[in-house]
């Protein structure tokens, strides 16, 4: 028996220390609330208590400021009376003003009447003496006016008949003048022939010593060599061959030269073409550069030859003046070219 219980023991549990831990636990978690409601509490009711004393300061605040409304609105009310008395006041003194005024007036009127008179009398006796004296001074200015008038008459005759004699002057002066302009277009015109005559002499001797050669013609006024006759492509350094050429062609220029009179300002120009095609090398940047190029050695080599310097200018214009414009190997070849003009300076 004592077997069994023992037994017995053995297998029953003791739940008794978990549920006194349990609700230990649970008195210290609501001990632990209860210390937070009451600390929120109390800062709540120090907060609705320094509220409560803000609100009854702004009351006795509003009861102060409609005490002083109530002050104000009585003295304005205090004021409004006075304003109207004073209006009351004021409106029977300009009553009485006027009443006096009208008295004073009707007392005054006959002896402002007698010294207006008087006045009147004595003002228009002033202003008569006055438009007395501005007469005389009117008169006496137009006397002065006469006389100026009759030496300015003078002075206009004078110089009327200085106008006359001028304009005779100029007359003449402009028909000597016209007649001079028409001698000197004749002799210009005579010059320009002679010029001109010089000018086919020349450019016939030269198609005569240089024959009917396709890359040497005739082109106007100007005898055109192509470039291909003195230079290489791309270079402005005369050829043996070009040389000869411009041998030729000093010799007919040395003979113009002589024959030509001095007065006549006459002088060859030679001009430099190129075609379209844009040139850039270290020593030419542009058809610019180039055609100036070969036009200074045509010229250098026409002064080494014995041409005068003073008879000879140079000019490049690039591959601006085209002779065809067309974009082919022949018509590039026909704008490469050295052109030679005989003009006036």
């Amino acid at each position: 028996m004592a077997l069994a219980r023992s037994r017995r023991g053995e297998r029953g549990i003791d739940y008794w220390p978990g549920f006194v831990d349990a609700l230990s636990t649970l008195v210290l978690g609501i001990i632990f609330l209860l210390t937070v409601f009451v600390t929120v509490q109390f800062f709540l009711s120090q907060e609705v208590a320094g509220k409560d004393t803000a609100l009854t300061r702004l009351n006795a605040l509003i009861s102060t400021l409609t005490d002083q409304l109530s002050l104000e609105k009585s003295g304005k009310t205090e004021l409004e009376d006075t304003i109207a008395q004073l209006r009351a006041s004021l409106g029977s003194a300009e009553s009485e003003r006027d009443r006096l005024k009208a008295q004073a007036d009707s007392q005054n009127s006959a002896a402002a009447q007698a010294a207006t008179e008087q006045g009147r009398a004595s003002a228009l006796q002033g202003q008569l003496d006055a438009e007395q004296r501005v007469t005389a001074r009117a008169l006496a200015q137009v006397e002065v006016l006469n006389q100026q008038i009759v030496a300015l008459r003078r002075q206009l005759a004078a110089i009327e008949d200085s106008l006359a004699v001028t304009e005779k002057k100029d007359r003449e002066s402009q028909a000597r003048i016209a007649d001079l302009g028409q001698r000197l277009n004749i002799a210009l015109a005579q010059r320009v022939q002679e010029l001109s005559a010089y000018r086919s002499d020349f450019f016939g001797r030269l198609r005569q010593i240089l024959g009917n050669r396709p890359d040497v013609r005739i082109v106007g006024d100007r005898f055109v060599f192509q470039s291909e006759v003195l230079y290489d492509a791309g270079q402005a350094v005369l050829k043996p061959e070009g040389r000869t050429e411009l041998d030729t062609l000093a010799t007919a220029l040395l003979d113009l030269e002589q024959q030509i009179p001095k007065d006549i300002p006459w002088v060859l120009r030679v001009d430099g073409h190129t075609d379209i095609r844009p040139i850039s090398n270290p020593t030419f940047r542009s058809n610019w550069d180039l055609s100036a190029a070969r036009a200074i050695a045509v010229v250098q080599y026409l002064i080494s030859r014995g041409v005068s310097p003073q008879r000879l200018v140079a000019a490049g214009f690039g591959e601006f003046q085209p002779l065809d414009t067309d974009r082919t190997e022949e018509a590039f070849s026909r704008n490469r070219r050295i052109e030679l003009k005989l003009t006036e300076r």
